[in-house]
């Protein structure tokens, strides 16, 4: 990274900084192969991954299945409040913004999914659901740089993409422009730093027309209080100010870690859970009236076991659950082909069995969003995956 303090004490190599980030006061900006990209539409899909293996069993609790009694008695009364969803579901209830989103027809859950990965590596499974691969590090880029690529073919230019997120996270990486935007707490450079930066560059073609993405990206942050993405609501707030905008990114993706429950997992879970719902309830606030046109697809890499260990956690899984919440979306609904929680219906007689395939529930509503053809959308996104795209997630 170079630091506003080095570019003053030595001369400027302005070659380096294309490979690096550029640190402005309080914005850190990212910039890999930027153009001057406009968005085609006016719909925005903020892509949430959980790292650290989401247990989809909490979040979306099948309290209706004996099997769950019999699995996780203790965590039941959690649950004896909690919103109900379709089916035998019920709701976390640390994830109340979800839950009232969710009986406002905004929220769908998908449960029983997973990637095609059925191995416990973190590094492995956020890897494989980032690049979209079949196996791990099979592809170098991401899915979601890739959708950029398929909607910018579909409509005539490339969405303006935007990691939240001090550095470039896989998923957005690829051939397709994307920046990254992350707040710091560095000092604000000077006016006459900028003014002498943007006159190095102006006449280089490709320096002056970055430096001038990564101003219009500087500006579109211009009002936020963030501070750093550590505080969920305002990283939330932060999300919506980047994106609500006409000039604003239109596909966007934040990361949320902190969910690896090894122990004392309903302490744990709880209190990412209320992140995360601080942290889209937010969001939702602040697009104001272009929630309307909004998608957010929450995923992780893999689920949890079934069972607690001896320490109240639980351990690498196979299936999870899934969210997509928006104004766009046709809600109030939970879709899975339930596997069930017998002894026998147990994947390696541990895990919650995976009947969906992650990667359809992304495809689906991502083309659905972006009025792309579904079989392409899966076949681009997710090359490989054989299995077709989920509808109706969006309305039409």
């Amino acid at each position: 990274m170079t630091g506003m303090g080095d570019t003053i004490a030595n001369p400027i190599n302005r070659r380096s900084m294309l490979a690096g980030s550029l640190v402005l006061g309080s914005a850190t900006l990212a910039l890999p192969r930027m153009v001057f990209a406009r968005t085609a539409g006016s719909r925005n899909l903020l892509f949430m991954l959980l790292r650290g293996a989401a247990d989809g069993l909490a979040m979306l609790a099948p309290v209706g299945d004996p099997g769950f009694a019999a699995l996780r008695e203790r965590t039941l009364p959690d649950y004896t409040a909690a919103r109900r969803a379709q089916g035998f579901f019920a709701i976390h209830p640390a994830l109340d913004q979800v839950g009232a989103a969710y009986e406002r027809g905004e929220a769908v859950f998908v449960h029983a999914a997973a990637t095609a990965y059925r191995e416990r590596s973190h590094f492995d499974g956020q890897n494989l659901l980032e690049t979209g691969g079949t196996q791990p590090y099979g592809l170098k880029d991401g899915w979601l740089n890739r959708l950029v690529t398929l909607a910018g073919e579909a409509h005539g230019a490339p969405p303006r993409a935007l990691a939240i997120a001090p550095t470039m996270p896989l998923a957005l990486r690829g051939s397709a422009p994307a920046s990254s935007y992350a707040p710091s707490a560095l000092p604000q450079a000077s006016g006459d730093f900028m003014d002498r930066v943007a006159r190095l560059y102006a006449g280089d073609g490709q320096l002056c027309a970055l430096w001038a993405q990564a101003m219009e990206t500087r500006a579109m942050a211009e009002g936020s209080d963030a501070g750093n993405l550590r505080d969920a609501k305002t990283a939330g707030e932060l999300a919506a100010s980047l994106m609500r905008e006409e000039e604003g990114a239109r596909i966007a993706m934040i990361e949320l870690g902190g969910w690896d429950s090894h122990a004392n997992q309903p302490v744990q879970f709880a209190r990412s859970a209320r992140q995360l719902d601080a942290l889209l309830g937010a969001y939702r606030a602040a697009m104001g009236s272009a929630w309307d046109r909004t998608l957010v697809l929450v995923a992780t890499e893999f689920g949890r076991t079934a069972r607690f260990n001896g320490t109240n956690g639980t351990d690498h899984g196979t299936a999870g659950a899934a969210i997509a919440m928006g104004g766009a979306v046709a809600g109030r609904r939970v879709i899975a082909d339930w596997p069930g929680l017998g002894e026998r219906a147990l994947h390696e007689g541990r895990d919650l069995a995976a009947t969906t395939a992650l990667e359809s529930m992304l495809a689906g509503a991502a083309a659905e969003h972006f009025a792309l053809d579904p079989k392409t959308a899966m076949a681009r996104l997710f090359p490989g995956r054989i299995a077709a795209p989920l509808a109706g997630i969006v309305r039409g």
